[in-house]
């Protein structure tokens, strides 16, 4: 696997490193030595998978804070989507920065988002479907979130947003 850092420390984009032969290829998708070579979280709890019916639907901006502290490693499987994220480390030099990037089946990139960054993605096609895993279970009590269109964030997304919860858009703005 070839990780790149985002401009955002500690967040990797994954992509993969195929072994191809007259059948197609082979690809080590996660490895726990790789991510410890790292100096990333090795161990994951749950894998989650969500289905979007319709192109512009966002999912997020969630996270948990401690005792919760959750790592997310996705994957577009199915479609395509704009990813995510913004550093909520207050200790930050990129406090409140974000980064996006496009995961598809396509391109078959991976995003790896450390505890402490909130995170959320828009559907860029009907039938998107994403895979993830996450270092913590979810704990009641400790989700925060941030809303999609907070102006303190300034989040450029790539198409008009179509389709999103309720809970997702009723985060406070942020005060700056």
């Amino acid at each position: 696997m070839k990780f790149t850092e985002t401009p955002l420390k500690g967040a990797f984009v994954v992509e993969l490193e195929p072994r191809e032969d007259f059948r197609g290829f082979f690809a080590r998708a996660y490895c726990e030595q790789e991510f410890a070579q790292h100096g990333l979280p090795d161990r994951f709890v749950q894998g989650n998978m969500s289905y979007n019916h319709k192109k512009g639907t966002v999912r997020g901006l969630h996270y948990q804070v401690p005792p919760a502290l959750e790592a997310k490693f996705l994957r577009c499987i199915r479609g395509a989507v704009f990813d995510v994220i913004v550093d909520m480390r207050q200790e930050s030099p990129t406090y409140l920065k974000w980064f996006g990037l496009e995961l598809s089946a396509d391109n078959r990139k991976a995003l790896y988002v450390p505890p402490l960054f909130a995170h959320a993605y828009q559907a860029l096609t009907d039938g998107a479907e994403v895979f993830y895993l996450v270092s913590e279970f979810y704990t009641p009590g400790t989700e925060r979130g941030l809303r999609p269109d907070d102006p303190a964030i300034g989040i450029e997304w790539p198409l008009p947003i179509e389709v999103i919860s309720e809970k997702d858009m009723s985060w406070p703005l942020l005060q700056r």
